[in-house]
């Protein structure tokens, strides 16, 4: 098996976890997980939901989201901050493709690499991180081992 084939098995792996770990969110509406690996360590993990505090609500009656749900990707990437750990050259495996704002934090998280299974209609947040040289990986349900 070569590095690329091997590297595919891992972020398979991983994106599997992170479909697992988005089964902790209570939103009903969609069910995002993320973890950040360095050096094949997962370093954090988060999955969408409310802030600390709050109660387990994502959407109002109307299902619509509320305006304070943190996503999955900014979860993890404060969960790391309050850490010892630095998310400086880590990968992002997310299952659904992030947004403008996530891909803001990612960028100044010094996360190098994204992978992600669900494409988003809105793909600004992935235009972004393109432009800042962050390596994409879309890897389709399905397309995992």
């Amino acid at each position: 098996m070569d590095t690329c084939d091997k590297n595919r098995v891992l972020d398979s792996r991983y994106l599997r976890m992170a479909r697992i770990w988005s089964e902790n969110s209570y939103c009903r509406r969609r069910k995002v997980g993320a973890l950040i690996v360095k050096d094949k360590m997962i370093i954090s993990d988060g999955y969408n939901g409310t802030p600390s505090g709050f109660p387990n609500i994502c959407e109002d009656g109307d299902d619509v989201t509320f305006p304070y749900v943190l996503h999955a990707e900014a979860n993890a990437i404060t969960k790391v901050a309050r850490s010892n750990n630095s998310s400086e050259g880590s990968t992002l495996y997310v299952t659904a493709s992030p947004c403008m704002e996530c891909a803001k934090l990612i960028i100044q998280a010094g996360i190098r690499r994204v992978v992600f299974s669900d494409l988003y209609r809105i793909t600004d947040g992935i235009d972004l991180l393109r432009k800042a040289g962050v390596d994409i990986v879309h890897l389709p349900v399905g397309d995992e081992e």
